[in-house]
């Protein structure tokens, strides 16, 4: 009976040793990332589930194995809408999932793909410090979300019988937009909007229910669009399409951390931006070149073609997005004052 009894206080004493390090907080001391992207390798695929599995080496050397990551691509832990969500409610660890994809949830977030309100990484990028990103900072974190990595993706359109370069090009056109903002855009323009996850646009596009899809880069590569798309229009360059997707923690998962691997997490989330900017605009590069290959007909913007998606975007989606409420008011300003 002593045996038992000293066996049960030595292990109640380790248990409370972990609770005063913080390191049992998190079950197992693995943190799980879920995406909606192909899986990869930590060199090789979709740069997003690389920056993924990147993050959660780093993480784990950082830590010395202390607190780990494990990577569920290709929405194998939970279908793409339920991600935010989930984060929210403490139920989902982690996310890099594009934040517009929350608009419905959480009307701020359709800022993170507004109409040709970011022309370009630089202007993107600008952003984490600047008004509008403590802005939207303050948003997220009243909604139960940290942000980890600032992550910006450029993007165009693939369409299979003809090419939508203007606005005017897209008259006539079942066009998946990506955001409520964006098919506000599309439907003045004369389209019909289809709205679906980026990982159902091959199936849609296949079947002839969407002519044509607007994505980022990134996924015209890992959704082999180039098989059935006859025309695309690069982000390269200049582009209306700009794509916030941001890895994201549940701030109440990241509040049961200990302070240092609080920092921890943070820390690798902000070093591994500038790796996800490099990689989102070499693919910007690399689409283009799979594309006309592939025999599809490329298009680039100029100053003059994105003057007019920003004409039209400033009469539709930015007005529409400021009048939903002072919050979004206030972010459309914020966000102007980079424009």
């Amino acid at each position: 009976m002593q045996f038992f009894r000293r066996r049960l206080i030595q292990s109640a004493a380790a248990t409370a040793s972990l609770g005063l390090t913080g390191f049992a907080h998190s079950e197992s001391n693995v943190l799980k990332i879920s995406h909606q992207f192909p899986a990869g390798t930590l060199t090789e695929g979709d740069f997003r589930d690389r920056l993924c599995r990147r993050f959660a080496a780093d993480l784990e050397k950082r830590t010395r194995g202390e607190l780990k990551a494990s990577v569920y691509p290709g929405s194998s832990l939970m279908k793409t809408n339920a991600q935010f969500s989930s984060m929210r409610k403490g139920a989902l660890d982690m996310s890099l999932v594009p934040l517009s994809y929350a608009g419905g949830e959480v009307a701020e977030t359709n800022i993170g793909l507004m109409p040709a309100l970011v022309p370009s990484y630089e202007q993107g990028a600008a952003w984490k410090n600047a008004e509008i990103g403590k802005l939207l900072t303050k948003v997220l974190d009243d909604k139960g979300i940290l942000i980890v990595s600032w992550i910006w993706q450029a993007g165009g359109v693939a369409s299979r019988s003809r090419p939508l370069v203007a606005p005017e090009d897209a008259k006539g056109l079942k066009v998946r937009g990506g955001s409520r903002e964006m098919d506000l855009v599309l439907k003045q323009a004369g389209a019909s909007v289809i709205s679906l996850p980026s990982n159902e646009i091959y199936a849609a596009m296949q079947t002839g229910a969407m002519d044509a899809a607007m994505t980022s880069s990134t996924s015209f590569i890992s959704f082999k669009l180039e098989e059935i798309a006859k025309h695309l229009t690069t982000g390269r360059g200049k582009a209306y399409w700009f794509m916030f997707e941001p890895l994201m923690i549940s701030k109440e998962v990241f509040g049961k951390l200990s302070k240092p691997h609080q920092e921890a997490v943070m820390a690798v989330g902000a070093e591994l931006e500038s790796f996800g900017r490099e990689a989102a605009k070499a693919d910007d590069k690399l689409a283009a070149e799979i594309y006309a290959k592939a025999g599809a007909k490329v298009y680039d913007l100029d100053d003059a073609t994105l003057a007019k998606w920003q004409t039209i975007s400033h009469d539709t989606a930015w007005k529409d997005f400021s009048e939903k409420n002072e919050s979004c008011a206030t972010l459309m300003k914020a966000a102007l004052k980079l424009v």
